[in-house]
């Protein structure tokens, strides 16, 4: 006897949905973990056509298919869920909320939202703690140059990581980048009242750097040693050496 039950037809709009073309990338990249904004056109437009339905299909995974107040998508795993799930370093989201301070700034309407990778270093160097920092890569630290060195090598390696979760998209070759509206993943708490660059600098300040709902799916090849194929990614962010110590 067949295991499949055909009593209950899938209703006519989630089967649209699934039926997308576009559907397999984007089913693909929320699972990895990926935000998916408006600057992903016509995936991002899939994700609000559908979402109604979409949130009943990965509700099924123990999973919710988020929609932010910013109109970015993204996967939030139940303890239930069905899919792997990973949490991000204490530097990555360390990064993520400098980001975020960026693209806050009035410097980001200066500049039409592109950054370089130096600009990203000095703000975090200059944000946050430069102990606690260096205690982020190496908890013996002794702030000597090559401790700083490695430093700026993983802030690199972070943005990578967070370019692969939709956080930021790359410019062609160089180490330029945009920053998307997805860092307000990074943004849970200030939004309130107050001024929200100024509360994000004070969360940068105080080590506050932790997502308001950590956990994220998960793939094979986002979260495994992304030093080892640095080489091998389209965008090479490269530490700038110039950098004041």
């Amino acid at each position: 006897m067949s295991l499949i039950n055909t009593e209950f037809p899938l209703p006519l709009r989630l089967a649209e949905a699934i039926a997308n073309p576009l559907f397999p990338r984007i089913d693909t990249a929320l699972r990895s973990g990926r935000h998916i904004s408006a600057d992903d056109f016509e995936q991002h437009s899939a994700l609000v056509e559908y979402h109604n339905e979409l949130e009943i299909f990965y509700g099924r995974y123990q999973v919710e298919l988020i929609k932010a107040p910013e109109g970015f998508f993204y996967l939030r795993p139940r303890p239930s869920a069905d899919i792997g799930t990973t949490v991000l370093s204490e530097l990555d989201m360390l990064v993520g909320k400098v980001l975020c301070y960026l693209f806050l700034s009035p410097d980001r309407l200066a500049s039409e939202g592109v950054f370089a990778m130096g600009e990203l270093q000095e703000e975090v160097l200059s944000l946050a703690d430069e102990k606690q920092l260096l205690r982020m890569v190496n908890s013996r630290s002794g702030g000597t140059d090559l401790d700083k060195k490695k430093l700026l090598e993983k802030i690199r390696t972070s943005m990578r990581r967070l370019r692969r979760l939709g956080m930021i998209t790359a410019l062609g070759n160089s180490d330029k980048f945009r920053v998307n509206e997805s860092v307000f993943r990074f943004a849970a708490d200030v939004r309130s009242d107050e001024d929200p660059r100024a509360v994000q600098l004070r969360m940068i300040q105080e080590g506050e750097a932790i997502f308001h709902d950590d956990e994220m799916p998960s793939s094979d090849s986002l979260f495994e040693d992304i030093e080892a194929d640095l080489d091998e990614e389209q965008l090479e962010l490269e530490v700038e050496d110039d950098l004041p110590r």
